[in-house]
């Protein structure tokens, strides 16, 4: 993540810098890390933010805040505020449910955190609120780990039931995600050394390009063609895509729908891809010239 980080603070170093930037831009330097709408909620954060003439001071007014939930809000408070406000992430579920050996099975991570936040409230320090919960989610991350905790390293073993009766594995009782495997099919089409490139209008991929799944005009498939299988997984669905090659009947149409846009490779440095995607037409593109 740290060249990510560094990148970024380069080029957006303060709010009123990233309030100012292209949306576009700002897309193209979160490349690669999925999750854009997390990008586009800092736009709208910093454009909100230039203007303050002090952060807000609590808990209800972070949440009000584009992209802030409950684990941002109380993290900061805590932290920069001093305000006691506990913090409940996956780390800190794994902590809580061995120390008191929590039977319940959570429908998922969010559950378990919603339901757990009120205990955490109970155990955080009023003195350093913000250090407590630095230090919970350090002990998940670093000692608790969710296989093979380092129970014999510590700090809190003696108050800890699982990491004692040394059945830790079983907690937290989350029930497993079912998977899922879809199939799409995209296509490879050039036309005049460029590259056909399709950017989705709904908000989570809206700005970030693509191999269409659909050619707006007529086409066959390419005579002897090539055909590659590639695969992903998006949270709990692996995707298998096959990328067809494919050329154009007939004309092509001078303005594409809107969505589309022909590439030629130098401009594709320039333009926000999928990052999976840009892998595969970085493999594909040298095999085509």
């Amino acid at each position: 993540m740290l060249p990510y980080f560094e990148n970024w603070m380069k080029k957006f170093p303060d709010f009123k810098t990233l309030a100012n930037a292209k949306e576009q831009d700002i897309l193209k330097a979160w490349e690669g890390l999925g999750y854009y709408s997390r990008a586009r909620n800092l736009y709208k954060l910093a454009i909100i933010a230039q203007h303050w003439d002090a952060p807000p001071k609590s808990l209800n007014d972070w949440q009000k805040l584009p992209g802030v939930g409950p684990y941002i809000a109380a993290a900061v408070t805590s932290i920069s505020l001093g305000q006691v406000h506990a913090v409940c992430d996956g780390n800190v579920v794994r902590v809580v449910t061995r120390l008191f050996s929590i039977p319940e099975t959570f429908k998922d991570g969010a559950s378990a955190q919603k339901k757990l936040l009120p205990t955490a409230q109970q155990l955080i320090s009023t003195d350093r609120p913000g250090d407590f919960n630095q230090a919970m989610m350090e002990l998940g991350a670093t000692v608790c780990h969710r296989q093979s905790p380092l129970c014999s390293q510590c700090p809190v073993l003696s108050l800890c039931n699982s990491g004692n009766k040394g059945d830790f594995s079983d907690f937290p009782k989350i029930k497993p995600k079912q998977k899922k495997t879809e199939k799409l099919q995209r296509y490879w089409i050039e036309h005049g050394n460029k590259l056909l490139l399709y950017a989705s209008s709904k908000s989570r991929l809206l700005g970030v390009y693509e191999l269409p799944k659909e050619i707006p005009f007529p086409h066959e498939a390419e005579e002897n063609q090539k055909t590659y299988v590639f695969k992903r997984t998006i949270g709990t669905t692996q995707y298998t895509e096959e990328i067809v090659q494919a050329v154009p009947l007939g004309n092509v149409p001078q303005s594409l729908p809107q969505g589309y846009l022909w590439a030629s490779v130098p401009e594709l440095s320039s333009i926000t891809l999928s990052g999976p995607h840009r892998k595969w037409i970085e493999k594909i593109a040298p095999k085509n010239r």
